[in-house]
Formats: C-alpha cells, sequence, structure tokens
C-alpha cells in the first residue's frame, strides 16, 4: 500500500507486525500459511499488496490532463469526415444495420443522418475538422487524432466507468487513482489528482470515475472548483488564526492516532494525512486556483471570466496545476448527450452551443502549454465515452423534430496531443458511413496500456492484489496492448 509519508508507513508497520497477527488473523499462522501455498504469492497473506510501482522506462510524459466530454459527442460532426453518410441522409436504414444491435433510443426503421456541419482540410496534416470548431482547427497538427475506439458500453455510466477505470461496474479504481498510486506526487503542498467539473452536472456515473475504488483511498481524485475556495471550507471560518487551526489539527491528530493504534485502520492515517493536505491547500491552493494572477491576454485566449465555474477557466486552471507539478488534472464537462429529446443536447440546437463552450479554451491550452514548454511532458487527451450512429433517433418509432444521434459504442474519436504522442496523425478508421471501427481498432484497456507507457509504467507490471487477483488498470482478463503507432 502507499502512504503519503514515513511516519505513516512506520504507523502502519508497527500495527501489521504488534495487531494484525494477534487481532485479525483468525486461523493464525497455518492458515496463512496455506492462503500463500495456494496461490504462490506472499501477498495473498494481505488484504491489498502492491507491484511494479514507479517507472518502469524513461517516461514520456510527467503529466496527464484529461478532458473528458461527458455525454459523448458526436464523432461525425466533429472529427470523423464521412461523404458517403451525406449521400445516404434521409433514407431508410438499411435492415442489416440493425440485425443484432442494441440501442438507448431507436426504435423502428429510422432514417439515415448525413453531417449536419461542413468540414475543411486544416494544417500540413490535412485532418479533416468540422466548422463547429473553428479555433481547434489551427491546432489539428499538433495532435493525434484516434478514429477507431469502441468500447462495449452503449449507456452513459458503464461506458464512463469502463473508460476511466477499465471495468463498467463499480468499485475499481480510476486511471488517476492508478497512476497517482503507481507514480506518487510532485507537490506535497497540492493534491496530486485534481478533478475539474463544468456544464451544470457531474458525469453520469458521478465521482466514482474519479475514486480510488480498491486502492487505498488516499490516491482518489481531489474535486476542486473554479469559483470561491477550490474547496469547500478551505478558508478558516471569522476570527480563527492559522496558529489556532494548527493546534486544533495537531489535537485531531493525537486522538486519530489513538484510533489507529486501537483499530489499526489504515483509512485512519489517511484522514490524518487529508487534515494535514487541507492545512497546506490553505496557502497554496488559494495562490494556484487564483486566476486574477494572469494577463489580459491570457484571458482573452482562453476566454475566462474568473468568479465563474466553466470549461474555459478550468482549462487556465489546467495549465496552473500543471506548471505546479499535479500529476493527473481531470476535467469534466457535462452535456454532450446529443439526442433530440430537448435543445440543450440536440445536435441542431445545443450542439453548437458545447462546441463553443469547449473550442477557444482547449485550443488556448494546447497552445499556452507549448509556449511554456509544457506540452512536451505533459499528455493531453480528450474524448467522451462512445461515438454516436450514423443512422437518426428516434423514439416510439416515430422521427423527432429536434436531430439527434444514438448512442454508438462501434467506432468513435479520440484525440491525444504532448507526452510523447506523435503530432499531426490520424490512426485508425471507422467505415464509410462512422458505424464501426474497422482498421487498428483501439479499445478503452489498449488506451489505458497505451497512456500509462507514456508515463514509464508497463501496464502488466502495476497491480494492485485484491478480490483474488493482481489487477491492473487494463484489465487482466482482456487482452491490450500498448498502441506503439501512435507513440513517438
Amino acid at each position: 500500500m502507499s502512504y503519503p509519508n514515513d511516519s505513516i508507513r512506520d504507523g502502519v508497520a508497527r500495527w501489521a507486525t504488534r495487531r494484525h497477527f494477534i487481532k485479525d488473523c483468525s486461523l493464525g499462522l497455518a492458515g496463512m500459511w496455506m492462503g500463500a501455498s495456494a496461490t504462490g504469492q506472499a501477498s495473498a497473506m494481505e488484504s491489498g499488496g502492491h507491484d511494479g510501482r514507479g517507472v518502469h522506462f524513461p517516461p514520456r510524459a510527467k503529466r496527464v490532463i484529461f478532458l473528458h466530454m461527458a455525454g459523448a459527442p458526436s464523432q461525425l460532426e466533429l472529427f470523423d469526415y464521412k461523404p458517403d453518410l451525406q449521400l445516404l441522409d434521409g433514407k431508410e436504414c438499411p435492415a442489416s444495420f440493425l440485425e443484432g444491435k442494441r440501442f438507448a433510443f431507436i426504435q423502428g426503421v429510422p432514417k439515415m443522418l448525413g453531417p449536419q456541419f461542413p468540414f475543411k482540410q486544416c494544417g500540413e496534416s490535412g485532418a479533416w475538422v468540422s466548422d463547429r470548431l473553428p479555433e481547434f482547427q489551427s491546432v489539428a497538427d499538433k495532435v493525434c487524432f484516434i478514429k477507431s475506439m469502441q468500447t462495449t458500453q452503449f449507456n452513459h455510466a458503464p461506458a464512463q466507468l469502463l473508460l476511466h477505470t477499465g471495468n463498467q461496474n463499480l468499485g475499481s479504481a480510476s486511471f488517476g487513482a492508478w497512476t497517482m498510486y503507481g507514480l506518487g506526487s510532485e507537490n506535497e503542498n497540492l493534491p496530486g489528482f485534481i478533478v475539474l467539473v463544468s456544464g451544470g452536472k457531474t458525469p453520469s456515473a458521478g465521482k466514482s470515475v474519479w475514486g480510488s475504488g480498491f486502492l487505498p483511498s488516499v490516491h482518489q481524485g481531489v474535486q476542486c472548483r473554479s469559483k470561491g475556495d477550490p474547496v469547500l471550507y478551505l478558508s478558516n471560518p471569522d476570527d480563527v488564526s492559522r496558529q489556532q487551526r494548527r493546534r486544533a489539527l495537531d489535537a485531531i491528530e493525537r486522538i486519530n492516532r489513538a484510533t489507529f493504534e486501537e483499530s489499526g485502520d489504515p483509512e485512519v492515517l489517511t484522514r490524518i494525512s487529508q487534515y494535514e493536505m487541507a492545512f497546506r491547500m490553505q496557502t497554496h491552493a488559494t495562490d494556484a486556483f487564483d486566476l486574477s494572477q494572469e494577463t489580459v491576454a491570457t484571458h482573452e485566449a482562453y476566454g475566462t471570466q474568473p468568479g465563474q465555474e466553466s470549461f474555459a477557466n478550468n482549462c487556465l486552471l489546467a495549465r496552473r496545476l500543471a506548471e505546479r507539478d499535479v500529476r493527473f488534472i481531470q476535467l469534466f464537462h457535462w452535456g454532450w448527450d446529443s439526442h433530440g429529446a430537448g435543445a440543450a443536447e440536440a445536435l441542431n440546437a445545443g450542439f453548437t452551443d458545447r462546441c463553443n463552450e469547449v473550442d477557444r479554451p482547449m485550443t488556448a491550452l494546447l497552445k499556452d502549454l507549448e509556449q511554456r514548454g509544457l506540452l512536451e511532458d505533459t499528455l493531453v487527451v480528450w474524448g467522451g465515452e462512445f461515438g454516436r450512429t450514423p443512422m437518426r433517433e428516434n423514439r416510439g418509432g416515430k422521427e423527432m423534430k429536434l436531430i439527434g444521434r444514438d448512442h454508438n459504442p462501434g467506432g468513435f474519436t479520440m484525440w491525444l496531443a504532448g507526452g510523447g504522442v506523435k503530432p499531426g496523425i490520424s490512426f485508425g478508421e471507422t467505415d464509410e458511413i462512422g458505424y464501426e471501427a474497422v482498421r487498428d481498432k483501439v479499445s478503452p484497456h489498449d488506451l489505458h496500456a497505451t497512456l500509462l507507457h507514456t508515463l514509464g509504467i508497463d501496464h502488466k507490471r502495476l497491480t494492485y492484489f485484491t478480490q483474488g487477483l493482481p489487477q491492473r488498470l487494463s484489465n487482466v482478463t482482456q487482452p491490450s496492448r500498448v498502441v506503439e503507432e501512435i507513440l513517438s
């Protein structure tokens, strides 16, 4: 297990030798010997164990900024240009496209739906980018498009869990938590895994997508805000000084340590660590989250407005956190569920608003990181949890006035930039209508293996023993590979 400082680790060691054998091993040494013999691993004697922590080879990236568009944007309106689909627009969907498929909202026989917006080729790479992202068109040569992503899940929460934890079910550790578990933090005054949310709602899967799962809870993401205190109640109450706060924390720590000596529960030590981190954050987080320190030109580039909770503010905060060596920075922007159920989601209504919210800030983030020499060792990841169908959504077998596309796990696009990824390339391909990935398919587990590789981690070696198996992010039961073709 991982602990934030020597005193906590030593405390666990004292507990393990003094109390574990007496209090918790009901079968005694004989039972432990049998368990170890049955598995052939010493870690079978523990409730949790670890292997392969630290870097295994020189890393390309030191940190990750993951931009998740919660709700799954349509690749057919952004990056996966399909002129053949335009020719099919309005025609009845062939039965072969529907047989054996599961849909969230398509019923009966839908009509095909061509791209709703114009595309243009951009830069020297000639990447196709929709006119909904005019600013992003200028940085197309800086990114690597993966156009052959596939997932096994067609509903939001399970697909988000699979993308971020490697498992569609609750209880597994998120990518950010695995990164913290494997590499630790380079900044002792800020959390190593920080989460920022915009769009008015959290993802469908809730906070589990940045949770620690079966890993020690010290590795879970810390949700912060771009408005007010970065963390609720971070500021001292009126008439309470920092010295008084320090004395109160010292008293609480003595109580918690006594509790630990009695119970031996490592989570008590996590609680101590969190109190201490909160105390240090009162100074350092306030500085890191103070956007008023930025120039007028920077605010103009990102489209930020200090005092608001927005994707633009969060992108600028991501750069400021990257400068301070925060290991994993996770941004969630809600509202991309492109159905025809309402103006907030439909392709002919709210979709353009979502594009306007992200286009300028994510473009500014890439340029800003590059100008500051940070893009080289910062891996930026962008994408949703699945794609969208080439046929029009209908509900109750009736065509809807507002235009939407249904969930499509068969093919979607993500892009990566910086951190040892080849710029200006497109990898993989979907069929002529963008329905299924047909070449160089990439699963969420392949993506995890590749992202860990950029951080210098062999995905097969970073494990945690629990539930009878040495669990890993890239999944122990499904094949996964590092997508070497996209790495520089």
